[in-house]
This record gives structure tokens, C-alpha cells and sequence, in this order.
């Protein structure tokens, strides 16, 4: 894997470490700007909104920008917001710093797909999209608990400028590492990015990725209470599974990678949705037991995230083919759809603690990848029947 793959990795570690540490800093943050905590929640939701608007509409904007020249430009935007929240007197400002944060996010996620898979040979694109995404999940592993702790002993605030201390650290590598010879994609005018919202085969992924992604979080939302509540593990104890489904989230994202690479995107997709769909079944009787909780936890955290690469690198293969001129807003907004099952996965979750009980979130998360599933294997019937009228 070339060097310039690394640059991605450390901006995407940066960026994943921010979004995420929001979770463990909102009882000090509600405390210290003396804010309600569904208040101090509702910055993960800013931060989504952000990424919503920013992957599909500023990447579209921004597609006649030199690859290199975005990149640089998105870190120090990220890097800037980091230090407006190091720096906010108040909610308001920290509410800005998110929604700029966000913007950010999305638009290097959706361009950032690209330029890793061009950066290797074509039977490496989804692996190279798993490095990339690997930064995202090492985030998970030591960038949150090690922000929480900073945020904790020293004040929210420092969390902040430690992420954009790492956030120039992001800047300088991209500038070394990234070349200045990646080509951007066709420009997409106005019909082009139309099609991309509106082409059926397009939609059927966004879908996929949605239901996908929302499944998991109806059951990972609430993790950390079934752990405790159901599995009966001390709160110490949960930080330490955590840490290890962290561990088994970052293995799986580049397994998942390489499973896309060797079978095919559809296949890869349907052996891990179908894999996870089971596991969260087999959580909903084991979640009350210690071991078998955590034995299958830990199983589940390598499918968790192992259908992000093929996901990534099936709407990229798909919008070269409906949409040539839009590839990249094609994956951008793949990566809004991953921030749709993420808001929608919680919300569910949350209905259902409330309705039914925290007990119940694993097999109403199973039946949403099952969803997502049966839509992946209707799209790969698709494929085979328009690869069938070719030939």
C-alpha cells in the first residue's frame, strides 16, 4: 500500500476521534456550560447534520478542486473548528465548531474513497478504502477513551486541542505524502447530480448502507448499559470490553476490506450481513450472561464495521457505471446514508428501551440487517441480470 494511503489513515483517525468523544464528554461538557444533558447530546446530531449536508452538497461544489489542494484545505478547516471548540465561551460557539467539524467529515469521506482507490491497483480498492477507514475504527480503540480520559482530568475543552493538534499532524503528512498528479472526477453539472439522487440502482445502496449501518447502532447505542445492566459487568469493567470490541471493529474493517477484494463487493456484503443478522439474534439470549455476552460481543465487533469497505467501494463501482460524471457525490452521500443509519439506529434503540426494554435491542437491530441483507442480494440479482443482456 502506498505511503500517501497513510496520509488518509491519520486524517481519518483525527476526524473519527472527534466525532466520537463527543459520547464520553457529554456529562462534563452539560456540567461546565451549565446545559441539560439531552442539550449537550444534541452536539452529536449537529455533528451529523453537518455531515449530512456536507458529504453530498460541498463535495459537489468543491469537484473541480485540485484532490490535494481539498484535502489540505478540509484538515485545516477540520483543525480550525477543533480549536473554535477548544476556545468557545459557550453552548453557541460549541454548536459552530461542531457543524464546521462536520462539514468537514463528509466531504473528506466521500472524496477520500476516491483518491484511495486510485491510488492502488483496481483488485486493491476496497482494501485501500479499509485503511483508510481503519482510522476511523483505531479511533474507536484509543483516540476516544484517551480523549475522554484528557476530557475528564483537564476539561473538555483540551480534548479539542489535542484533536487539532492531531489535526496538524494530518495536514503536514498530506502535504509530504499525498501526490499532486491525482486526477479529479469528470465535473458533475446539475443533471449529473440529479441522476445520483435519483437513480434507483444508487438509491438501492444508500438503502443497504442505511439499514446496514442502523442495525448495529439500535444495539451498540446502548452497549455500554446492556453490559452492565444485563451482562452484570462493573462499569470499569465495561470500559475494558469496549476497548476490546474496539479492537475487533478495527480487525474487521480490514478483514472486510479484504474479503471484498477476493470474493466481489455483493458477495463480501451478503456473507457479513447475514453473519451479523445471526450474531445479534444469538446476543439477544446471551447479553444476559457474562461470558457468552462477551464472546459473542467480541465476534460481532469483527462484522460490525467489516461492511463499511465493500459498501464504499460498491457505490463508487456503481456511480462510474449509471453516473460517470458524479462519483464522487455518489460517495458522498453513501457517506451521509452511513450518518442516517447511525441518527436512525439510535432512535430506534432509544424507542425501544422505552417501549419494550433494554433487553430487546439486539433482535430488532437483527431485523434491520436483515433488511439489508435481502436488498443486497435483490441488487446482486441485478447485476447478473444486466451482466447476462450484455453478453
Amino acid at each position: 500500500m502506498p505511503l500517501a494511503l497513510w496520509a488518509l489513515t491519520i486524517s481519518a483517525f483525527a476526524i473519527g476521534t472527534t466525532e466520537f468523544v463527543i459520547v464520553g464528554l457529554i456529562p462534563t461538557i452539560a456540567s461546565q456550560l451549565n446545559v441539560t444533558v439531552p442539550s449537550a447530546g444534541l452536539l452529536v446530531s449537529i455533528y451529523a447534520i453537518g455531515v449530512a449536508i456536507g458529504a453530498p452538497v460541498l463535495t459537489a461544489v468543491t469537484s473541480r478542486v485540485p484532490r490535494k489542494m481539498l484535502l489540505i484545505s478540509l484538515m485545516v478547516l477540520f483543525t480550525l473548528g477543533n480549536l473554535l471548540a477548544w476556545l468557545s465561551p459557550g453552548y453557541n460557539t460549541l454548536v459552530i465548531a461542531r457543524l464546521l467539524t462536520g462539514l468537514a467529515h463528509g466531504v473528506f469521506f466521500s472524496i477520500g474513497s476516491t483518491i484511495a482507490t486510485s491510488l492502488v491497483a483496481k483488485e486493491k480498492a476496497a482494501s485501500a478504502i479499509a485503511l483508510m477507514f481503519g482510522g476511523l475504527t483505531v479511533a474507536l480503540v484509543t483516540g476516544v477513551p484517551l480523549g475522554t480520559f484528557i476530557g475528564q482530568h483537564f476539561g473538555w475543552r483540551e480534548t479539542f486541542l489535542a484533536v487539532s493538534m492531531i489535526g496538524v499532524v494530518a495536514i503536514i503528512a498530506s502535504q509530504l505524502l499525498i501526490p499532486n498528479t491525482i486526477r479529479n472526477q469528470p465535473s458533475a453539472g446539475f443533471r449529473d447530480q440529479l441522476k445520483v439522487l435519483t437513480h434507483p440502482r444508487l438509491l438501492l445502496i444508500y438503502t443497504v448502507t442505511a439499514l446496514g449501518y442502523g442495525g448495529v447502532f439500535t444495539t451498540f447505542t446502548f452497549l455500554a448499559p446492556m453490559m452492565q445492566e444485563q451482562a452484570g459487568f462493573s462499569a470499569s469493567m465495561v470500559s475494558w470490553i469496549l476497548l476490546a470490541y474496539g479492537v475487533s471493529v478495527a480487525i474487521g474493517n480490514i478483514w472486510g476490506g479484504k474479503l471484498a477484494d477476493r470474493h466481489g463487493a455483493v458477495p463480501a456484503l451478503s456473507f457479513i450481513f447475514a453473519a451479523l443478522s445471526v450474531l445479534l439474534f444469538v446476543f439477544q439470549f446471551t447479553s444476559g450472561q457474562s461470558i457468552p455476552a462477551l464472546l459473542t460481543l467480541l465476534v460481532m465487533g469483527v462484522f460490525a464495521f467489516g461492511n463499511v469497505p465493500g459498501l464504499q467501494v460498491y457505490v463508487v463501482q456503481k456511480a462510474q457505471q449509471y453516473t460517470p460524471n458524479a462519483v464522487d457525490v455518489a460517495s458522498g452521500l453513501n457517506i451521509a446514508a452511513f450518518n442516517v443509519g447511525i441518527a436512525l439506529g439510535s432512535v430506534i434503540g432509544g424507542q425501544t428501551v422505552a417501549t419494550l426494554g433494554l433487553d430487546q435491542t439486539p433482535w430488532i437491530g437483527a431485523v434491520i440487517v436483515l433488511g439489508a441483507l435481502l436488498l443486497i442480494a435483490f441488487s446482486g440479482l441485478l447485476d447478473r441480470r444486466q451482466l447476462r443482456l450484455v453478453c
